[in-house]
């Protein structure tokens, strides 16, 4: 019965052509992918950023490159940022370098960066104050930058199947390739 169950649920998920995926072990529960290029396109999006540090300098952040770092269960991004203002002699261009867990926001359907951690802010030629100004505001910047940004919005016909089987996302696993969404069984209410 339950192995019916299971080849029905694939076959609705391929009729559908959802990103979906079930698994065919006996007590497996529906998986969902996000690719790494989908990502990548989502982030660029919502950039470049541009943030003032007062009336001294501006920064620009480019388009970050998402690194996936499945060892960590994170993602990790190094974006060029471009700095200008009174505070330097010159504009100057560097990168700025952060990491960052992910988690599912049932709201709205999506998954977003969440315990962002600043590990670099470097930019080439700047003199000692304007570089300890820059290296004190990276965990700042870092939180104002991505946290909560959305990385993937789930569909409704992408839970639909699930949504059917009394399922709802739970973990999300950083792979080589991407993303996995497994899902959970939703609690009784």
């Amino acid at each position: 019965m339950r192995r019916k169950s299971l080849l029905l649920a694939l076959a609705a998920c391929m009729a559908l052509g959802t990103g979906l995926l079930v698994t065919s072990h006996a007590h497996a529960q529906p998986k969902y992918t996000v690719a790494a290029e989908q990502l990548q396109e989502a982030v660029a999006q919502r950039f470049p950023r541009r943030y003032a540090m007062g009336d001294l300098l501006n920064l620009t952040l480019q388009a970050p490159r998402l690194r996936l770092l499945p060892q960590q269960n994170r993602l990790g991004t190094e974006m060029v940022v471009d700095a200008a203002g009174p505070a330097l002699a010159s504009s100057s261009t560097g990168t700025f370098d952060v990491d960052f867990a992910l988690r599912y926001e049932a709201s709205d359907q999506t998954v977003r960066a969440h315990q962002l951690r600043f590990n670099t802010l470097r930019l080439a030629g700047l003199p000692p104050g304007p570089a300890a100004l820059l290296e004190a505001y990276g965990p700042t910047l870092a939180s104002q930058t991505l946290q909560e940004v959305v990385l993937h919005k789930l569909e409704p016909k992408d839970l639909m199947l699930a949504d059917g089987m009394g399922l709802e996302p739970g973990s999300i696993t950083v792979t080589p390739k991407g993303l996995v969404i497994g899902f959970v069984n939703k609690p009784l209410r």
